[in-house]
């Protein structure tokens, strides 16, 4: 179910900056704020940070159990988070075809590791959030998805502000 949910947020992403030139996409609307690309970046920095995570989770012997967490709150921008340094995009110059490739490759990389992890694992694991605190791993893969619809709405604000400084 989440793959699909994770996919449509995916596919509005694309839409949403579809057409638009890489100059466009690596101009940033003020000092101090993402370009559309970086916020791209940071999509799939973050999709493989969690996806990595995950899997040296599964692999370790103790892991705590925990309650399902809110994470549906994850869209609300009123709560601001500050990126983990990690997941903070590069100021390089991105092409669209590459970052597509990357995001392809992070979302394969998300994708195979559910599908050959032992639901019960993913399941009785867990892993901590800054904002939630542990989280069961099985969580985390629809909140890949509720933090990219969270960034979509920061990529439409983004566009909007390109789009009026012209």
């Amino acid at each position: 179910m989440f793959k699909e949910k994770n996919e449509a947020i995916r596919q509005d992403i694309f839409k949403a900056v579809k057409g638009l030139s890489d100059e466009k996409l690596n101009e940033k609307p003020a000092e101090g704020k993402w370009s559309p690309m970086q916020i791209l970046d940071h999509l799939q920095l973050m999709e493989n940070v969690i996806a990595r995570n995950i899997s040296k989770e599964l692999d370790r012997g103790n892991s705590k159990k925990a309650m399902k967490k809110p994470i549906q709150l994850t869209v609300s921008r009123t709560i601001k988070v500050d990126a983990p340094s990690y997941t903070e995009p590069s100021e390089d110059f991105i092409r669209l075809v590459d970052m597509t490739e990357k995001l392809a490759s992070s979302r394969a990389n998300l994708n195979s590791l559910y599908d050959n992890a032992p639901e019960e694992l993913l399941k009785n694991k867990s892993m901590p959030h800054p904002v939630f605190g542990n989280v069961p791993l099985v969580q985390w893969f629809p909140f890949i998805g509720l933090h990219e619809k969270r960034h979509l709405k920061q990529l439409e604000n983004t566009l909007s502000e390109l789009d009026g400084k012209r």
